[in-house]
């Protein structure tokens, strides 16, 4: 489980966001980030056991401030993301601490170019699977509605009157889901956010045959 010390160092840091203090108190950062690399080592071991997790990656706490208004140093979250095994498995999971503003994200963020066009392509060939698919029970009763980033218009090459321009003009697919402080330091935490993510596979699998076929349903994978 994830202790509730990893809160109160991830408070601690927002409250004192300074190099000195940082460096006073880097043990219980490097104690905070061993608990969360163990938790994320379980989650894999759990996730493995009905998809397929190539590798995942615990960001860094420091922050790039080159091109950013706000100078702190330092992150007051930790960030992991989980990576499913290509070329078949297509798509990722997210997972963010942070106090009160904990969540998990599956999906696709700003897919690249031509993954972006294929699933267009899909959607304005048959919009209604894509929705049925993103709109299921199963789904939407644990994570909600569809999000991400869109259009202001309609994409190039595309009819602005398609049914289902809504989607179209996606440029990210994703599912988020809140938990409570309270939630991710519960000792099940580790198995519900497995099972939360599980939920989420008919989305995942349905994507993935889409960006490993072309139109006719024929593999592009060599």
């Amino acid at each position: 489980m994830i202790d509730s010390k990893v809160f109160k160092f991830l408070n601690d840091i927002k409250s004192n966001n300074n190099r000195e203090w940082f460096n006073t108190n880097k043990q219980r950062y490097k104690r905070s980030l061993e608990q969360i690399k163990n938790s994320i080592v379980e989650l894999v071991e759990l996730m493995n056991s009905h998809d397929k997790i190539e590798n995942y990656k615990i960001f860094r706490i420091y922050r790039d401030v080159r091109f950013s208004k706000n100078k702190t140093p330092y992150k007051n979250n930790f960030g992991i993301s989980l990576v499913r095994e290509k070329p078949m498995s297509r798509g990722g999971y997210y997972f963010h601490i942070e106090p009160s503003n904990s969540f998990s994200a599956v999906g696709f963020w700003q897919p690249e170019k031509d993954d972006l066009f294929r699933i267009r392509k899909e959607i304005d060939l048959d919009g209604k699977e894509f929705s049925d698919v993103i709109s299921s029970k199963l789904i939407t009763k644990k994570w909600g509605n569809l999000i991400g980033d869109s259009l202001k218009s309609c994409p190039r090459g595309f009819s602005k009157d398609h049914e289902y321009i809504s989607l179209l003009r996606r440029k990210s697919f994703l599912f988020k889901k809140n938990y409570t402080d309270q939630e991710v330091v519960s000792k099940d935490f580790i198995d519900k956010l497995n099972q939360d993510f599980l939920v989420t596979r008919v989305f995942l699998d349905y994507m993935s045959n889409v960006l490993t076929t072309d139109l006719n349903g024929i593999s592009l994978i060599k």
